[in-house]
């Protein structure tokens, strides 16, 4: 196939949280097809290049910083082509813990406002700022990052997954408001995937006790659960992102696509 198929060739895409994680895999496929992939993540410094990306640092749940990292970008490149709204936190709590033992896994104020604060406000903030400038070029591409959990469930991550539920939510209404602006709005939503170095030791204990088990053996037999059998590669939800952002998926609009190796519903 063609490099250029994607046609992504000098098209501005941010990337939210694109310093680590799912985001950082998002960021090098778009590089690869051609693309002026922005990251945008706390633990950049503005104007600095990762890896042939520019740099915008912002706090995606201030509005303020939100709006100047859209200013920033428009004032480079002229134009938002694409938003991929990755940027989020998961922090596994129990709504009741019912042994007692580890009451800070249990959800409190505290790690409810975190995860909603950056999975829902951070994800308004920043798809409102880009969507002002998609409105005036008569163009543009929003993709949010959801997570099989908001249309499943998780045991021990009922905060995170009513996040994602949000997020779907927000996808189809945004793709209502803004489709007769040649603004599409869309999402995608990965299961279970292949470590990334934001799956520290302290998550994996969080994870653990929320679902009553010691951190080693948190089930790794995806072929138990999973009908390709296996995990999900950083890459595969990198590729997939980079063709919704393209003129290819110019029909794809207000619905949530899952990356789950058929392990969640359509």
């Amino acid at each position: 196939m063609n490099e250029d198929w994607l046609g992504l060739q000098d098209k501005v895409v941010i990337v939210t949280g694109g310093a680590s994680g799912i985001g950082r895999h998002v960021v090098t496929t778009l590089i690869s097809a051609g693309a002026k992939a922005v990251i945008v993540d706390m633990n950049v410094t503005t104007g600095e290049l990762l890896d042939g990306a520019y740099c915008v640092q912002c706090n995606v749940t201030d509005s303020a910083s939100v709006k100047a990292m859209a200013d920033t970008v428009v004032q480079k490149y002229g134009r938002i082509d694409a938003l991929v709204n990755n940027a989020g936190i998961n922090m596994p709590r129990l709504l009741v813990d019912v042994q007692g033992d580890r009451p800070e896994y249990e959800l409190n104020d505290d790690s409810f406002n975190k995860m909603f604060s950056v999975n829902v406000k951070g994800v308004f903030l920043c798809a409102q700022a880009c969507a002002k400038q998609m409105v005036k070029q008569g163009k543009g591409v929003i993709v949010n990052m959801s997570s099989e959990s908001g249309k499943e469930g998780s045991q021990g991550q009922s905060a995170y997954s009513a996040t994602k539920g949000a997020v779907d939510s927000f996808t189809r209404s945004w793709a209502k408001e803004l489709g007769k602006y040649n603004v599409r709005v869309l999402a995608c939503a990965p299961g279970i995937m292949e470590a990334t170095g934001l799956r520290t030791d302290a998550y994996n204990e969080a994870l653990a006790y929320t679902r009553g088990c010691k951190p080693e053996d948190l089930s790794t037999d995806y072929s138990k659960v999973i009908p390709l059998g296996r995990d999900g590669k950083l890459d595969e939800v990198g590729d997939l992102v980079a063709y919704l952002v393209s003129d290819r998926a110019s029909y794809i609009a207000g619905t949530t696509i899952n990356i789950s190796g058929g392990k969640s519903r359509g």
